[in-house]
């Protein structure tokens, strides 16, 4: 059985998009990629990724991860005016958003019937849609 490295899987993951795979990117891609699908804000990443003791200041990561968004790694899920979280799941989907606890959960796409959408202003068309369902606590 080949041994596989720690990093491998990382590597390859920014390769595949074009980004350099420094020492920083692959800590940051680690944390985001290999536990599963995850929803996160730049300042939970940069508190994990501190935890385990890599020096990355919050604007690396920020920049980070809006590389990694720009490469199709990563879905940007704005909920209000300046609080964005960072979604590991690129397909499509939608999102149900905690008021109170400020958790966001997947909700599959086939889950939300749109029966109609506003025609599209001239000289665009419409690139996707994002459905935030907004709950709270009972």
């Amino acid at each position: 059985m080949k041994s596989v490295r720690p990093f491998t899987h990382a590597i390859d993951r920014l390769n595949a998009v074009g980004l350099r795979p420094t020492r920083q990117r692959l800590a940051l891609a680690r944390l985001l990629f290999e536990n599963g699908d995850r929803h996160i804000t730049a300042e939970q990443l940069h508190r994990e990724i501190s935890e385990i003791g890599v020096k990355v200041s919050l604007a690396t990561v920020y920049n980070s991860l809006n590389q990694f968004t720009a490469a199709g790694l990563l879905r940007e899920v704005a909920v209000e005016a300046g609080r964005s979280y960072f979604d590991t799941n690129t397909t499509e989907h939608h999102h149900f958003f905690n008021d109170d606890s400020g958790e966001l959960r997947d909700i599959p796409g086939d889950s939300i019937v749109l029966s109609a959408l506003p025609v599209a202003p001239q000289d665009t068309v419409i690139e996707s849609v994002d459905v935030i369902v907004r709950i709270k606590n009972k």
